[in-house]
């Protein structure tokens, strides 16, 4: 469903990405990891369109995206929650959903409020008087409300008190149940256990080894050689 063939990325003239490949099948999700600095946002933010992919492609559905812009890559049917939630924090729960609902008929809200109970609790509350995990959760409606097929995840869990992940893993895993296809990057490694169909390693800019969620769990060479200091 998608697939990257040898991604090469900058910043600027830092080269960043380094022959990047890998693919995610319908129905998966699949997780990138490794240690901070090694590439993994500006793999996603390379399929998404915000950073200009030099060489290589990103295919969807076995069509070429690669250097189309982010609103267009959206509407074909990839959805992207970034780094940092980034919701309106002076608009209330509803008028973030609104937005992102745009003029389409609200045929999705009831659906949405079936994964993310609380939203529906505090809709009138105000995006800046939700916990940390209540606006990562707003950040993932909002973009689900968009219809996507594939959707990418930049460390959902990061900054959040521990009961706030667990409701977050809670929320992927209901998400994976209903057929969900979607690439994970993720600090937690706990999280990308429970997650994850399979596991791709980065290192320096480029996939290291692709491993089983047996392997994460298990091999202490594995571990220590890409996540232990």
């Amino acid at each position: 469903m998608l697939q990257l063939d040898q991604i090469h990325s900058f910043y600027g003239k830092s080269h960043i990405l380094h022959g990047v490949s890998f693919n995610v099948d319908k129905g998966e999700l699949v997780t990138v990891l490794g240690r901070n600095g090694v590439g993994k946002t500006t793999t996603l933010k390379s399929i998404m369109g915000v950073v200009t992919v030099r060489s290589g492609s990103v295919l969807y559905k076995g069509e070429n995206i690669t250097g189309k812009r982010p609103y267009e890559i959206f509407r074909q049917g990839l959805g992207y929650v970034p780094q940092g939630r980034k919701i309106f924090a002076s608009l209330s729960v509803a008028e973030n959903l609104n937005l992102a609902q745009g003029r389409r008929v609200n045929t999705q809200l009831e659906w949405i409020f079936s994964i993310f109970p609380a939203l529906k609790e505090r809709l009138h509350h105000g995006g800046s008087e939700l916990s940390g995990g209540e606006q990562q959760m707003l950040s993932i409606a909002r973009v689900l409300l968009g219809g996507p097929e594939v959707i990418l995840l930049d460390e959902p869990s990061e900054g959040l008190a521990p009961i706030m992940t667990k409701a977050i893993l809670n929320t992927l895993l209901e998400l994976k149940k209903r057929g969900m296809t979607a690439l994970l990057v993720e600090a937690n490694l706990t999280m990308a256990i429970n997650l994850g169909t399979r596991h791709y390693i980065m290192d320096q800019g480029s996939i290291a080894s692709e491993v089983s969620t047996q392997q994460l769990s298990e091999d202490e060479e594995l571990l220590d050689k890409y996540f232990r200091i």
